[in-house]
């Protein structure tokens, strides 16, 4: 049988096929945009992950050449959607989705600041308030949206739409319910009536049904049967949030192992086993496998790959030309040239804040800043500055969670497009102490996706034999002299940030 697994992502889709023994049969994948109509604001909308759903598994299944009956099943993985997609009865969708990356619910936040204690929401969530959390962005919807907010029927988390165009039923999985924050109970494993009431949401606004991540939450109907090719009746598994879903494709199940997603952001995370949340600081919900027990803790940067993305679009149209002439990406040719920049940028140093802030700061008002810049530096010192910034914040928190009293092993996973980068990876080890294990295909979270499937309809029966299916394909090691010299550069990092923040807010109000 093979084993379907799509993670939507977002800033793509990608769908890939998998024998029982993990095998890699077929790849496709899309990318889209996420629309920001205004600064801080970000947005989709939910036929963008349909489309692209359909279009790479109707790809991957011809490149795959195999029959419709050999497919055990499909699971999704998909990005923190935020307050998810408000439909109404009908579900039809009533606005774009406001994505975890959109920071629009400042004031939201400020007012659960002022008037819900944190220590309360976080005895009962696992989590603190920013406006990376959902329940935030609903409460905006409802503050500034009442004709939206009168008319939904339900907020559904990307994936959680996907699925139900494909079967008609609604629900969602406990990683997705955990993520929107505020009004999941950690303790209970579902809705908060009573930080409903507090926070004026209405529990019945969201999913009833709250699954396991392998849980068959439906079977593929006839008409999407059609449109896809596939076999009607075909099993869709409940999937979950494609941070812990990149952690499991690392085969990590256990306390102390980590793994970091490094992509368009960063999710860095680890598990605790039958334990509390350690701090606040850090993102809490269950895991998607062992939900009764594991708790997925991480800690996310807003911008890792879209640094250099930005970077390239902005300031590389010498290097696409001459990719395209070369054959060479313009992330190639940069790096080439970033490679001979010594450690530390020779005294430029980058925060890397250019959508606001997730964990360890929660600052939704921070911002990029290049510092130290003169007319000696040149392009590759920048583009080394700013992936020397992603790894110090990544640093920062590795560093949160050992001082909350988190174990975390001397190696590290390191999953997703970054991992592509010898150079980047490289600057990680140098940078966190912890050895970098790169994986032999990189399908991160699809990977995930598919061994749910297994998992899901009996082809599997216990979690661990993931392992069975995990490949390494090298060890980046720490260099311990490099290690010493970031240390002065990690400090002077999170002094810049302390210095400047006061000005940054005034900035964002400006």
């Amino acid at each position: 049988m093979y084993l379907i697994g799509t993670d939507i992502g977002t800033t793509g889709t990608k769908t890939v096929i998998l024998d029982e023994k993990g095998n890699l049969i077929s790849k496709a994948s899309k990318t889209y945009k996420v629309n920001t109509p205004k600064a801080s604001w970000a947005e989709q909308n939910a036929d963008v992950w349909v489309d692209a759903f359909i279009q790479t598994l109707k790809e991957s299944v011809e490149m795959a050449n195999i029959n419709p009956s050999e497919i055990a099943g499909i699971s999704l993985s998909g990005l923190y959607g935020g307050a998810g997609v408000p439909v109404d009865k009908d579900m039809n969708p009533l606005y774009p989705c406001l994505i975890w990356m959109d920071r629009r619910a400042s004031k939201e936040t400020q007012w659960v600041k002022e008037n819900v204690s944190q220590d309360k929401l976080f005895e009962i969530t696992g989590n603190y308030v920013d406006s990376y959390f959902g329940f935030t962005k609903i409460m905006w919807i409802k503050n500034n949206l009442p004709d939206v907010w009168k008319n939904t029927y339900k907020f559904i988390s990307p994936k959680d739409y996907v699925i139900y165009k494909l079967t008609g039923e609604l629900s969602t999985d406990y990683s997705s319910a955990g993520n929107l924050g505020g009004v999941f109970d950690i303790r209970t494993k579902n809705w908060s009536e009573e930080m409903g009431k507090i926070l004026g949401i209405s529990i019945d606004k969201l999913p009833e049904k709250i699954l396991r991540s392998k849980d068959i939450a439906g079977y593929l109907k006839q008409d999407m049967a059609k449109l896809t090719g596939l076999k009607e009746g075909t099993p869709i598994i409940s999937g979950g949030i494609d941070a812990p879903m990149a952690q499991l494709s690392a085969g990590v199940l256990n306390e102390g192992e980590h793994v970091f997603m490094a992509g368009t952001s960063t999710c860095w995370g680890t598990l605790l086993y039958d334990k509390k949340p350690t701090t606040p600081q850090l993102v809490n919900y269950p895991y998607v496998v062992d939900e009764d027990h594991l708790l997925y803790t991480f800690g996310g940067s807003a911008t890792t790959g879209a640094l250099v993305n930005w970077f390239i679009d902005e300031f590389g149209q010498m290097e696409k030309t001459f990719g395209e002439q070369s054959g060479y990406s313009p992330y190639e040719l940069l790096e080439m040239k970033a490679k001979k920049v010594p450690l530390g940028s020779e005294g430029l140093l980058a925060l890397p804040y250019f959508m606001g802030e997730r964990s360890p700061i929660w600052d939704p008002d921070a911002r990029g800043v290049i510092f130290g810049i003169t007319l000696y530096h040149k392009k590759p010192h920048i583009y080394r500055a700013l992936m020397e910034s992603a790894a110090f914040s990544l640093r920062h928190n590795m560093q949160t969670a050992k001082e909350s009293g988190i174990k975390l092993n001397p190696d590290c996973w390191i999953v997703g497009g970054v991992a592509n980068s010898d150079l980047w990876t490289k600057i990680f080890a140098d940078v966190t102490g912890y050895n970098m294990i790169k994986l032999s295909d990189n399908i991160e979270a699809p990977l995930g996706d598919a061994f749910l499937v297994g998992l899901g309809t009996g082809i599997f029966k216990k979690p661990e034999e993931i392992k069975n299916w995990i490949k390494i394909e090298t060890t980046v090691n720490t260099n311990k002299d490099s290690f010493d010299k970031y240390e002065e550069y990690y400090k002077l990092f999170l002094e810049l940030y302390n210095n400047t923040k006061e000005i940054m807010h005034k900035i964002a109000k400006l």
